[in-house]
């Protein structure tokens, strides 16, 4: 079953250009009696609050290599991973700040919900974008593709998947740069803020210093920074939408 914005269809509406470059944001849920034991110890473990799939070697034999990040216990991944079907092994990386690297080799095609990610990945016309994040039980990506390559991947859903798609519309030409949507004189009083360390720990200078170096008021600085940092803010958390 596959849902958009909370409706059920089995289609990516004809209301959208299909001769433009699709973009999706899609949220995966996994019924409890399909769910591979990987999945539901990345998504939907007390142990950990968040991973996410930044990184991966897909290929056409049966071996793939993925790099997660772990926040929360990385021996509880290391250490049932290491029973898990479909899972060749597992290293850690040192853990900073609550996160961990977790180097993954496995052979998705013996599970069917990490088949479809691999199959999706290596598909001619279709790009599942980095990262895709376990959380709350479901698992978040992005998809880039044209309209039938899309359409296909929508269609071989394996059973118990259910995808609702958040987000469907064209690829923008503008780049994903959460500062792009800065004005130049907001952009200038970051990069001075950074300059002089008002964002370090512990803070390096105040809005009076960031107002002397721009020439302007302190108030005018504070008022520039503000809005530059939720411009980022609301950039970066607008990725898989407003919870994450």
């Amino acid at each position: 079953m596959w849902l958009l914005c909370g409706m059920h269809v089995g289609f990516i509406p004809a209301s959208v250009d299909s001769r433009a470059v699709k973009h999706l944001q899609v949220t995966v849920h996994v019924d409890e009696d399909h769910a591979p034991e990987f999945f539901e110890l990345l998504a939907d473990s007390p142990a950990i609050a968040e991973a996410r799939l930044v990184d991966w070697s897909m290929t056409a034999s049966d071996q793939s290599t993925l790099l997660y990040t772990v926040e929360g216990d990385p021996t509880a991944v290391a250490d049932r991973a290491a029973d898990t079907a479909g899972i060749e092994s597992v290293e850690l990386s040192e853990t900073t700040r609550g996160r961990t690297y977790v180097l993954v080799v496995m052979r998705p095609l013996e599970t069917p919900l990490f088949g479809a990610i691999h199959r999706a990945s290596t598909q001619a016309g279709l790009v599942v974008r980095k990262p895709i994040v376990y959380r709350d039980g479901t698992m978040a990506a992005r998809v880039v593709g044209d309209a039938a390559p899309l359409q296909r991947a929508l269609d071989a859903a394996p059973e118990g998947v259910d995808v609702r798609i958040d987000e469907i519309g064209r690829l923008r030409g503008r780049a994903d740069d959460p500062v792009a949507g800065l004005s130049d004189r907001q952009r200038e009083a970051v990069a001075v803020a950074l300059e002089l360390g008002y964002y370090g720990q512990p803070r390096g200078a105040t809005h009076e210093d960031v107002a002397a170096e721009l020439g302007c008021a302190p108030a005018t600085a504070s008022d520039h920074l503000q809005k530059a940092e939720a411009t980022i803010v609301r950039a970066v958390m607008a990725e898989f939408g407003t919870g994450v």
